[in-house]
């Protein structure tokens, strides 16, 4: 049955675990992004501990099932093939609730908040009371190395982001702890609009984590990975031992992801900042950074041929579909953050976006 055919309270957690359980054949369709991946690895370790058979796909832009199931999740959008749509943020919170429900064994809290993070949501709640996880001062950053974190994380967009050499240069020249922490998130706020202030803090006074170090580093990873390597994603959200090949997807995301924001040819219209991109840029990550850092309007919309991503300061679902659709393409967007993939230039989709917005 599709989504169509459901009421809202056939979407309540127990409704939709009771429906995992009594499936033959499960199918979890998501976006690519940390939330949505964290969310498909809490359903995913649910199925196993229920012994409910699945598959599970992570894409930019998901397309429709090439086979039926007795059950499908659609984890981060809605299609009308689905059964049941997850697209409320933070996503991972919502399929927790639901694996909870369908096999509270199998729960990690600490994956759960990690996509929560991914969402921007502040960790807080039972799934933190749970976690039992310690703060301190210092930067959320997914390894031991501080130069290594620092240079990679894609939290932040400063002067020693991407750049070793220079993230070295920062760490050796303060304490550990709050003076680091001061002085990324000076560098952050610098030649930065007012939002910056609020998206570093992100990074700063981290909880403290057994996998990647702190739960900032650690929601870093997934969104990387998610983005970069959805295969080795999903083995990550599972639990499996795939931690240092995680760690080199998500080194070479924030390496793109930075070079591509110093590298953007940039126009600034109204309300719409504008970035065209190299074609392997990652675009997602990109236009969040964008957004956080560097535009002065309230969207930053990143385009290359083929492919676009838009983050703003309030809703750009509907223009972010209407413009896609307009170029016969296809768009997954949620509220402030949407991607889109369609048949064009980067310069026909910031055209037919404006136009929809």
């Amino acid at each position: 049955m599709s989504a169509a055919g459901r009421s809202e309270d056939d979407r309540t957690p127990d409704r939709v675990a009771a429906g995992l359980r009594d499936a033959d054949f499960v199918r979890l369709v998501a976006t690519a992004n940390g939330d949505a991946l964290a969310a498909t690895g809490l359903l995913a370790r649910a199925l196993d501990a229920a012994e409910v058979p699945y598959q599970a796909s992570l894409a930019a832009v998901p397309d429709a099932p090439a086979t039926d199931a007795d059950y499908t999740v659609a984890v981060g959008h809605a299609d009308s093939y689905a059964d049941v749509p997850l697209r409320e943020e933070p996503i991972a919170l919502a399929a927790a609730d639901i694996a909870a429900d369908l096999a509270s064994e199998a729960v990690d809290p600490t994956l759960a908040l990690a996509g929560a993070v991914c969402a921007g949501a502040e960790p807080s709640g039972t799934y933190l009371e749970r976690a039992d996880l310690d703060r301190g001062p210092g930067v959320a950053v997914p390894t031991e190395d501080r130069t290594d974190g620092l240079a990679g994380s894609t939290l932040v967009h400063a002067d020693f982001s991407g750049d070793t050499e220079a993230a070295e240069d920062a760490v050796s020249a303060v304490d550990a702890g709050r003076e680091l922490a001061s002085y990324v998130a000076l560098s952050a706020v610098e030649d930065a609009p007012p939002r910056a202030s609020e998206a570093v803090e992100r990074a700063l006074y981290p909880y403290e984590t057994d996998r990647f170090e702190t739960l900032g580093g650690y929601a870093d990873v997934l969104d990387a990975v998610a983005r970069e390597q959805p295969g080795t994603g999903l083995a990550l959200a599972l639990g499996n031992d795939v931690d240092e090949t995680a760690l080199e997807a998500w080194r070479a995301h924030g390496q793109r992801a930075h070079d591509a924001v110093r590298e953007a040819d940039t126009s600034r219209y109204n309300g719409v900042y504008a970035a065209r991109v190299a074609p392997d840029a990652p675009l997602g990550t990109v236009a969040r950074l964008l957004l956080a850092y560097r535009a002065p309007e309230p969207v930053a919309l990143v385009a290359t041929d083929g492919g676009a991503a838009v983050a703003g300061d309030g809703d750009i679902e509907g223009a972010a579909r209407e413009a896609a659709t307009s170029l016969d393409g296809r768009a997954t967007a949620r509220g402030t953050h949407g991607r889109a993939t369609f048949d064009g230039t980067a310069t026909d989709y910031i055209a037919a976006f404006r136009e929809a917005l």
